[in-house]
């Protein structure tokens, strides 16, 4: 029998980005409507779809190989699970996110200490009541099933404890945040049996080293372009690159070919730099994975 690795994909918010990432790393993953067996293209995985609060479960008791989610959830199941690597990136951007500890805007609590002997909210009770303790706060946590911001407005709650990434929606429900509680981002985790197993190990690095490229790839592009001779070394002074910048002769030894690789942040003011300084023929492109 061939080998196999059992991969666990996370379904809700995060099920479009990972998929997209698969695709981008080299793995088109096909949904099925109403099936959570989704078809890949790589005879050495089989892959299943989970809720991420299931992913550390399933991976720590050896059902899944490998699998992502959230690092609040690997916390929370406090399963032994090796941790590969992390992957920031989530629904609407590729930066962490937040647990929160937040109150109703006119509420007299300012400090997590003022809500001793309160009744606190929250989908993840363990890191919840693992908070408190550690500040020795005596709190009664409460489990939510959705729609955790509305527990303090309909005063079912004293507090919650939720997950943000901008904080808009705390604040659009009336709620201010007095403490941070954990920052949280995807990660790739692999079950100790998997990781030990040498052939497993390597596909599972090979991945990771995908998905780790495609991710870096998201937040830069390639610049191509023709530098006269004389301009090169003013061109030069403009260009940030990831290692060092490509310089070819071109058949006319008055032009050089010159390509680099820079951050997206920069290129709206770099591009009109670099035609000041004599750049010309620019050539903006996509990548899909850069491998440092």
């Amino acid at each position: 029998m061939a080998d196999i690795l059992k991969v666990g994909i996370p379904k809700g918010s995060l099920e479009e980005p990972t998929l997209a990432l698969f695709a981008k790393s080299g793995w088109k993953i096909s949904m099925r409507h109403r099936n959570y067996f989704p078809e890949v293209n790589d005879d050495e995985l089989t892959v299943r779809l989970c809720r991420p609060q299931e992913v550390p479960h399933y991976v720590g008791d050896g059902v899944l190989d490998v699998g992502l989610t959230g690092k609040d959830w690997i916390l929370e199941s406090q399963k032994d699970v090796h941790v590969v690597s992390d992957l920031v990136y989530s629904k609407s951007s590729n930066r962490p996110a937040r647990w929160v500890l937040a109150v109703a805007g006119d509420s007299p609590f300012h400090k997590p200490q003022d809500l001793a002997g309160k009744r606190v909210a929250t989908e993840i009770m363990g890191l919840t009541q693992r908070y408190f303790e550690k500040l020795g706060i005596p709190v009664k946590v409460e489990y939510s099933w959705g729609a955790t911001e509305a527990k303090v407005v309909e005063g079912l709650a004293d507090a919650i404890v939720e997950v943000t990434e901008t904080g808009t929606t705390i604040k659009a429900h009336g709620l201010r945040i007095i403490d941070e509680v954990l920052l949280t981002n995807t990660q790739l985790i692999a079950s100790k049996a998997a990781w030990a197993d040498p052939w497993k190990r390597a596909k599972i690095e090979q991945i990771n080293l995908l998905l780790q490229g495609a991710l870096k790839a998201e937040s830069l592009v390639g610049l191509k372009m023709n530098v006269p001779s004389s301009n090169l070394d003013a061109v030069l002074a403009l260009v940030p690159a990831l290692n060092s910048p490509t310089i070819a002769h071109l058949q006319d030894s008055r032009w050089i070919s010159l390509e680099i690789v820079v951050s997206t942040s920069i290129v709206r003011d770099l591009l009109p730099k670099l035609v000041q300084a004599g750049a010309e023929g620019i050539i903006e492109y996509p990548l899909n994975k850069v491998l440092a």
